[in-house]
């Protein structure tokens, strides 16, 4: 596959397109308005290669440039403004393999949907230069914590496989309401289901796909600081296993129930940080372990958090 010509744009790649090889387009120009005729108007291609910011192998391509099966393209698409998250991301551990920062909430790890440039990503690439960083897995966006990048593209598959293969010990701290008579440590084993579009994951009947060992570490004015091993990885798995249970995380909007809330509404974060990566690194051999440093302002503020969390009505505990 041949190199990006052009570079990248606030740390974010431009798009790469191939051309089908069965195409029966005159122009190139018209298979762009066919296939991005979802999101970009025809006038708005029409300025994108008059402007030359559309480009192939060699250069920028012409407005009646003939369309060539096969052949790649690349552009940057238009970046909307986005509400910026006003906490920094901060850096743990970095050499030439591994950059492992600390994520705050409320910023994505990666670029997806509205979510482009106020990304870990789009930003650690920008502050330190490093234009080829890629990760080696990705937090949700509402969870703080831990969270690894490869430098170079030839060692990512590596580090990726590692999060694949279950081969990482993850340890992560909760906040939630106590509950004396639920019985801790325990393992929820479950089946989770996570439909594309749909917000929420659920549980399903079936063989369980979702582990997760919970401890209760410690617990005061009604609530509990928890201890969460996940020993797989579904999307959502710890706060769909925490809420199944009667004590939802603090400051979650999806479990047990939807709530909608502002793009830049950041009073109440999910109290859940991703605080261990424990695993063998696979080109040295060391064990590797790297730990949060930021805490749950649930837990600092218990009793503010505490009177608020007691006057909403919570689902019975199982």
């Amino acid at each position: 596959m041949p190199p990006s010509p052009l570079p990248q744009r606030h740390g974010i790649d431009p798009v790469r397109l191939r051309l089908p090889v069965d195409g029966a387009w005159r122009t190139v120009r018209d298979h762009l308005v066919d296939r991005l005729s979802s999101a970009v108007e025809p006038g708005q291609v029409d300025a994108m290669l008059s402007e030359g910011r559309v480009w192939g192998a060699d250069g920028p391509i012409a407005p009646e440039a003939p369309y060539a099966p096969g052949a790649y393209l690349w552009f940057h698409r238009e970046l909307l403004p986005e509400v910026p998250v006003p906490y920094a991301v901060e850096i743990l551990y970095r050499d030439d393999t591994l950059v492992v920062a600390d994520k705050p909430h409320f910023l994505a790890t990666t670029p997806r949907g509205r979510h482009v440039t106020e990304t870990a990503l789009a930003r650690l690439r920008r502050d330190l230069g490093l234009p080829t960083l890629s990760p080696a897995h990705r937090l949700d966006r509402l969870t703080a914590g831990v969270v690894m990048f490869t430098v170079r593209p030839e060692h990512r598959a590596a580090y990726q496989n590692l999060f694949r293969d279950r081969r990482v010990r993850k340890e992560y701290e909760a906040v939630a309401p106590y509950a004396p008579e639920l019985e801790a440590p325990r393992t929820v084993r479950n089946r989770i289901v996570k439909e594309r579009g749909i917000i929420a994951a659920r549980e399903v009947p079936g063989e369980p796909n979702s582990e997760s060992r919970i401890e209760l570490l410690e617990h005061r004015d009604g609530l509990g600081r928890y201890r969460l091993v996940p020993l797989t990885g579904r999307t959502h798995q710890l706060r769909l296993h925490m809420s199944g249970l009667g004590i939802p995380i603090l400051g979650d909007p999806v479990y047990p129930d939807l709530v909608e809330r502002a793009p830049d509404d950041f009073r109440r974060p999910l109290q859940l940080l991703a605080k261990v990566l424990e695993f063998t690194d696979p080109l040295t051999g060391r064990v590797r372990r790297f730990e949060s440093r930021r805490t749950l302002a649930a837990w600092t503020s218990h009793r503010e958090w505490a009177e608020e969390e007691s006057a909403r009505d919570l689902p019975p505990r199982r």
